[in-house]
């Protein structure tokens, strides 16, 4: 009736190995363009403020 917590775990799919680079790559796709924008932010908010 009630699963033991050995039995959920041994459950729970796991990315298989070959979908690593393509993880890596949307990963990289998004945060680079992401951290770029953060980075101009910072500078836009240094002069506005700061100077």
């Amino acid at each position: 009736m009630s699963e033991t917590p050995e039995s959920q775990t041994s459950q729970t799919p796991q990315a298989p190995q070959r979908r690593t680079p393509l993880l890596v790559l949307v990963w990289l796709w998004v945060g680079v363009p992401f951290v770029y924008g953060l980075y101009e932010l910072f500078q836009k908010v240094v002069q506005l403020f700061g100077g």
